[in-house]
């Protein structure tokens, strides 16, 4: 099994935990994503595909806005299990296919007017022959004029220290708290990331996943997809676009 599919499948019931508030942060996400999409020229009834859509935050929180033409895919089947169950929960209507967004073309002949990858999807790709699979397929899904909107880290930032470790993320629960936090293991521009869960409540208990990143520099993705078609390339940051990583816009 693919190690990024098993990464999710393991940790598909324990995604949310990420979370303080999941359900609250599908509508934060999504409002992010609609005033992108406005200041781009879009509105509600553009077709869309999140191609890493995980357990539905941010499809989700963007059909509970009122975008009504919305695909949803994912490489990891028990993600979208969740995210179907997520879906019928939030009274939603999204149309889920088990995809690998480096071959979207095997799942969907139809071409979007919005792409998202959201929350560091791309630096999945553990080598530039991957990430440039990847960009190929996504592009080649878009319309002419449409947008390709996904988020990363900051790596220019990161590989410049290397960190070893995310500052925990501490969350009140109904019985007790929960810490999460990240343990970076380096190796060159790739890094081993072990996701810890700790639930402090009526028992202790602890979760342990493990995958493979790789920090991809914005100059390089921005080369890349300008290179697979797209005419306009730019970055959002936080200050700018109130999401907590930074934010890529690729218009084809």
């Amino acid at each position: 099994m693919d190690i990024v599919q098993e990464f999710y499948d393991s940790m598909s019931s324990s995604y949310h935990k990420l979370f303080e508030d999941w359900q609250a942060s599908t509508k934060e996400q999504a409002l992010v994503l609609d005033r992108i999409f406005k200041a781009e020229g879009f509105d509600k009834k553009s077709r869309v595909l999140d191609c890493a859509c995980g357990i539905g935050t941010q499809c989700i929180g963007l059909a509970s806005l009122g975008y009504t033409d919305i695909t949803a895919s994912d490489i990891s089947t028990a993600e979208l299990e969740k995210a179907t169950e997520n879906t019928k929960k939030n009274n939603a209507d999204i149309a889920f296919q088990c995809a690998d967004f480096r071959a979207l073309a095997e799942s969907f002949s139809q071409q979007f007017d919005i792409i998202i990858a959201m929350d560091n999807a791309l630096p999945h790709m553990l080598s530039k022959a991957d990430l440039k699979t990847a960009a190929e397929s996504i592009t080649a899904r878009l319309k002419t004029g449409g947008i390709f909107v996904a988020s990363i880290r900051d790596y220019d930032s990161l590989l410049s220290a290397k960190p070893v470790y995310s500052p925990p993320y501490i969350h009140k629960t109904e019985i007790g708290q929960r810490v999460s936090f990240q343990v970076w293991e380096w190796s060159g521009e790739i890094y081993k990331l072990i996701q810890y869960i700790i639930d402090d409540g009526e028992k202790l208990g602890v979760e342990k996943y493990e995958c493979m990143y790789r920090a991809v520099r914005r100059d390089e993705l921005t080369a890349l997809l300008k290179d697979c078609g797209c005419k306009d390339v730019k970055w959002l940051f936080s200050e700018e676009s109130g999401y907590y990583q930074p934010v890529l816009v690729a218009r084809k």
